[in-house]
């Protein structure tokens, strides 16, 4: 599990740390440990042609100790001085190893004929997207063939959120140290970050409890439900699924399906009569009836252990009231889809504060804008910010879906999925996670679970059923018991 921490938190952690430690040591600690990894990534130390674009603060002074390394082992190092002044005693260092001083005017050249390019020009306190010359130095870093180092987090980035306002490095690897932070972990800021190796300086004793988490492979392995030899089909849940319509039957097939194939004990699907002919025609082992929201009085989700309700089932004033009485049960419920649309619209909402019974809504960004009556390019830049938001307002969990999946429940620290990938930036992607994750909250797993470990399986059978190929959202189906595998480990599934 990866657990990060904000820039505040961080900076009394460093700060208690700092004052049991001989002045310089944690410096010290950070350079080294960076000096060592520009080292692995380089073909071989000597000889090599290493670029630092070196700002005013602390980091710039990490990336001068490190560059100081390098050049003592015999690599032609070059400082580009982005402020016109740098950390003395790095600056020193670096001089005494052999390393020279550039200035921004003359860092082009440097750039592109270097071997690797170390970004120190912001520290994790940066905020608001770089600025002149930081930008224009971002930007010939990127356009540069060098593979580029971020010292603790891309410069442009907020290590708070993510967000990128402007201008920012885009690094191949973020050597941070202590800790996580979540700018790391949550897009658009991930995005920039590439491949993130995490240093031990010895400040975990000093942090309390995260902002953000991550969960692996064995984290989700250890909450999945397994059936056991006392297993029967109501054991391992019952899911009702109010999905799809008559113009939108593949909806139903999908989210059955999805939740066939991670393991329910049994789906009941209702709906129209086209639509149950569909769903049998591809999953006969589902129980259904016909039962549609636009002309039946029947609405309540009948005897089941969670209900997923919403893909493809429409916003008329049938569907209203159909969501209405599937909030006001006492089941889990997960709300995906036209049903949140519907929520958004109306004065259902409140009916989402009242329940006492877990639930679930998974937006994507323009979703959960209408629900937090924001748009949708202040969600994608601060999904995050907007995750959380919407948990503490509507006291419920959410699964925010996109570039990266972030689930929030209130007083809980937000989870960042980390098998995300733009395979799932398909047609009906979202109906099979709404099956897989509706199937876990029938087997028992309280709605944060539940949504942690259905975004983790979810991108995972994405990037096996085609071996990274392109897929269709029929083709996930196909990956959910391979990815279930996978994460178990063994052939429980």
């Amino acid at each position: 599990m990866r657990y990060a921490h904000t820039v505040g938190v961080v900076r009394e952690a460093e700060s208690a740390l700092m004052a049991r430690l001989p002045d310089g040591a944690l410096m010290d600690r950070a350079a080294t440990a960076l000096a060592v990894e520009c080292a692995r990534l380089l073909p071989r130390v000597y000889g090599s042609r290493v670029v630092l674009l070196v700002g005013p603060g602390d980091n710039g002074g990490d990336a001068l100790y490190a560059g100081a390394a390098l050049a003592s082992r015999g690599a032609a190092v070059r400082a580009v001085l982005a402020a016109g002044r740098a950390h003395e005693g790095g600056l020193a260092a670096l001089r005494a190893a052999g390393g020279r001083i550039l200035s921004p005017d003359s860092a082009e050249d440097a750039l592109f004929e270097a071997g690797l390019i170390v970004d120190g020009l912001l520290g994790i306190g940066g905020r608001g997207g770089l600025r002149p010359p930081f930008a224009a130095l971002a930007v010939l870093a990127a356009n540069a063939p060098a593979p580029v180092v971020a010292v603790d987090l891309p410069s442009g980035v907020d290590a708070d959120t993510g967000e990128v306002a402007g201008a920012a490095v885009r690094a191949d690897t973020t050597v941070t140290f202590g800790t996580h932070k979540p700018g790391l972990l949550v897009d658009p800021g991930a995005s920039r970050a590439g491949r993130v190796h995490l240093v031990d300086i010895g400040l975990g004793p000093e942090l309390p409890g995260p902002a953000l988490l991550s969960f692996d492979d064995a984290d989700v392995a250890a909450l999945l439900p397994a059936p056991g030899a006392e297993s029967d089909k109501y054991r391992r849940g019952v899911l009702a699924v109010r999905a799809g319509s008559a113009p939108y039957r593949g909806a139903a097939v999908l989210t059955v399906g999805g939740a066939l194939r991670t393991g329910v004990g049994m789906v009941r699907y209702a709906g129209a009569e086209p639509v149950v002919d569909q769903v049998l025609g591809h999953w006969p082992e589902a129980v259904a009836e016909v039962l549609d929201p636009q002309s039946s009085t029947r609405l309540d989700p009948g005897r089941a252990a969670a209900v997923v309700i919403g893909p493809g089932r429409g916003i008329r004033p049938g569907n209203a009231d159909e969501l209405h009485v599937v909030l006001e049960s006492d089941l889990p419920v997960l709300a995906d889809a036209d049903a949140i649309t519907v929520l958004a619209g109306g004065t259902l909402l409140e009916l989402v504060r009242e329940r006492t019974a877990p639930t679930l809504l998974t937006p994507h960004a323009g979703e959960l804008a209408r629900l937090l009556g924001t748009d949708r390019e202040a969600v994608e830049a601060r999904r995050l910010e907007h995750v959380a938001r919407a948990a503490g307002e509507l006291d419920c969990t959410v699964l925010l879906k996109g570039s990266t999946t972030l689930v929030a429940h209130p007083g809980s620290p937000v989870v960042a999925n980390a098998t995300g990938t733009p395979l799932l930036a398909t047609a009906g992607s979202g109906d099979v996670l709404s099956g897989i994750v509706g199937a876990l909250m029938a087997a028992g797993l309280p709605a944060t679970e539940a949504a942690v470990c259905g975004a983790h399986l979810h991108g995972r059978a994405a990037t096996l059923v085609r071996a990274g190929a392109p897929i269709s959202a029929s083709d996930l189906l196909d990956g959910i018991p391979a990815a279930l595998l996978e994460i178990r480990g063994d052939r429980t599934a």
